[in-house]
């Protein structure tokens, strides 16, 4: 199937939701109608570009026409309206081959991230603290809530591990290039001679996991409760409300005490087990591909060297594309939109050799 003819099928099937929602016996269905919402919303803005694209050589045709008419201030006009189309034409053609490239199927999922502090023990963990509120920041500006599901602190305010949520559309879109090791070079506050110290956090960004994607069998938990615990009283509950939940077959835990009830706690350790068993699977999905062919944008491993933060020089540097930029203090305060634009440019264009080769 050539470009032009699927873009004829994607509108006809834009049409076509748009006539299942006005339905009035599926208008009363509400989970039908959120799923034809969300396929009209990933379906508009190639509707609207292959429009204005259809349009533009509509244009072009009726310019030509136009060319042959014998009168010179037609010609002239043809000749202009030709000379604007055109280039435009080529853009349109370039950006529909963008949103024609296949998606990843989790870019609309909702994200827990985990943080924790690497090499450099306890300017490490003053380092994951920053992390976390940069990412804090960053949701701040997206309207986005996280939700902590487990931390464990240091008596310096660091952060030995944080594992937090973001229950919003299209946050694993936004923060998956963010798996990896972040990397810090600074004086840190304990360092009485100056010394630049380099020490490092890991992240990885998980795309949430649904009830249809894994199933676990309860035989094969193993449940736990125990008081919360924190530095400086912070999370301490007098009850047994924290809970802990292993996995057996693959041994993975996940831990939860945010919340005084335990209830509310088993369930978000719940939601937590069935990501980390689904992004086993998708890591080992991901490294078989990265074996095939190592990518630009690398293979999102999480122990790969990703980025650096260099506090004397406020700059910071993305290794994977190398972009650098002098202006850590507002990335640190949440202005990441910058390498996640880099970033996403650098996966399309990654993708568009891949579909070339």
């Amino acid at each position: 199937m050539d470009i032009e003819s699927k873009l004829e099928t994607i509108e006809r099937d834009f049409m076509e939701i748009d006539v299942k929602m006005a339905d009035p016996v599926i208008s009363m269905n509400p989970k039908e109608i959120q799923a034809l919402g969300k396929k009209r919303a990933q379906l508009e803005p190639v509707v609207e570009k292959y429009r204005e694209y259809r349009s533009a050589k509509k244009g072009i045709i009726e310019a030509r026409e136009l060319q042959k008419s014998g009168d010179p201030e037609m010609e002239n006009l043809a000749n202009e309206e030709i000379e604007r189309l055109e280039p435009l034409i080529e853009s349109f053609e370039g950006e529909l081959t963008l949103l024609l490239l296949p998606r990843d199927p989790n870019d609309e999922k909702s994200v827990v991230v985990e943080v924790r502090a690497g090499t450099g023990g306890d300017e490490a963990a003053l380092f994951a603290g920053d992390l976390y509120r940069m990412y804090s920041r960053f949701c701040e500006r997206q309207k986005w809530k996280p939700e902590v599901l487990d931390v464990s602190e240091t008596e310096m305010g660091g952060i030995k591990e944080i594992i937090f949520r973001i229950d919003n559309e299209g946050a694993y879109s936004k923060l998956k290039f963010e798996s990896g090791v972040h990397r810090v070079q600074r004086v840190p506050v304990t360092e009485a001679s100056g010394r630049i110290h380099t020490s490092a956090a890991t992240v990885a960004v998980l795309p949430e996991a649904t009830d249809v994607e894994v199933n676990i069998r309860q035989e094969d938990l193993k449940v736990d409760t125990y008081r919360s615990s924190g530095a400086g009283g912070q999370h301490v509950n007098m009850t047994d409300s924290a809970v802990r939940i292993t996995h057996i077959p693959t041994g993975i835990v996940a831990t939860c005490q945010d919340e005084r009830s335990q209830i509310k706690n088993r369930a978000k350790a719940m939601l937590y087990l069935k990501t980390r068993i689904y992004n086993m699977e998708l890591q080992k999905q991901t490294s078989e591909q990265a074996a095939e062919r190592r990518g630009l944008i690398g293979s999102g491993d999480r122990s790969e060297r990703i980025r650096t933060y260099n506090y004397p020089q406020n700059r910071i540097t993305d290794h994977r594309v190398n972009v650098t930029l002098y202006k850590l203090d507002t990335y640190l305060d949440g202005d990441i939109f910058e390498l996640i634009d880099a970033m996403t440019i650098a996966e399309q264009t990654e993708r568009l050799h891949n579909l070339e080769s």
